[in-house]
């Protein structure tokens, strides 16, 4: 298991306690990051005790088995409760991962439940990805070219080419990565961060997009691509399994093949 840091706004202080109902025989406790920023009060963590012969296999159920029937005020993001969203992301167990696809079992103990670290907390398990977003526009992911669209037919690839982008397509922007990189932890404001930079990857690679000199152009930069001191907390936590680490190592490869 990979541990990373707890959020900023760390100085949490026990909360309030919710029993399991009587007669329950399978009881798990969950410990739950709350926090309002409006409130003026500190953080703190509250504990619920689940019946889980009442409750669905994976942590994302709990949680909202919680704010269903016992604290409405729970605040969370979830959407698809597949693994393709992203939305449902957070520090489970101490490693970043999706609620929908984490099995309580798996759990041993109480279940801890944080936002994803190191980021300013917008309430209780919501991050503000304002930052990451705003980095993810900058390397402009979608297909740039210069020359026409074919008019009557797609533009094809070959499937060698199609090939090489197996790895960096699947990845669902849950910023589970870029949160477990000590590196963009210290460095946010300027360094990318590995869930991005597998999305740069994504379209340097791509056959059918004409502006990679460009897109390698705006990434030789001493803080957006080269903070990455290959650490692999991005490739160890990744939920999809995809390897971050790997795909930004592609992207020096691309730029120290053109110095020579």
């Amino acid at each position: 298991m990979v541990e990373f840091a707890l959020p900023a706004n760390s100085k949490v202080q026990p909360g309030k306690s919710h029993k399991a109902p009587a007669g329950a025989k399978r009881v798990k406790t969950f410990k739950i990051y709350r926090y309002d920023p409006d409130s003026g009060q500190n953080p703190r963590l509250d504990s619920f005790e689940i019946d889980l012969d009442d409750c669905g296999p994976m942590v994302l159920d709990a949680l909202l088995k919680i704010k269903d029937e016992i604290d409405s005020t729970l605040t969370l993001r979830r959407s698809c409760r597949e693994g393709i969203c992203g939305s449902c992301a957070m520090n489970i167990d101490g490693t970043n991962t999706l609620a929908c696809l984490k099995p309580i079992a798996d759990i041993k103990g109480d279940v801890k439940v944080f936002p994803l670290p190191h980021m300013s907390v917008v309430k209780d398990l919501v991050p503000d990805l304002s930052l990451a977003y705003a980095q993810l526009a900058s390397i402009k992911p979608w297909i740039q070219r210069q020359s026409p669209l074919p008019p009557d037919r797609e533009t094809l690839q070959s499937i060698e080419d199609r090939a090489k982008l197996d790895g960096l397509w699947e990845c669902i922007l849950c910023f589970c990565c870029q949160t477990s990189c000590p590196s963009y932890w210290w460095n946010s404001d300027r360094y990318l961060g590995p869930a991005v930079l597998l999305q740069a990857a994504r379209w340097i690679h791509d056959s059918r997009d004409e502006m990679t000199g460009e897109r390698l152009d705006a990434l030789e930069d001493p803080f957006k691509l080269y903070r990455c001191h290959t650490i692999m907390n991005c490739t160890s936590t990744c939920p999809k399994g995809l390897n971050p680490a790997r795909a930004i190592g592609s992207i020096k490869e691309k730029l120290a093949e053109r110095t020579f």
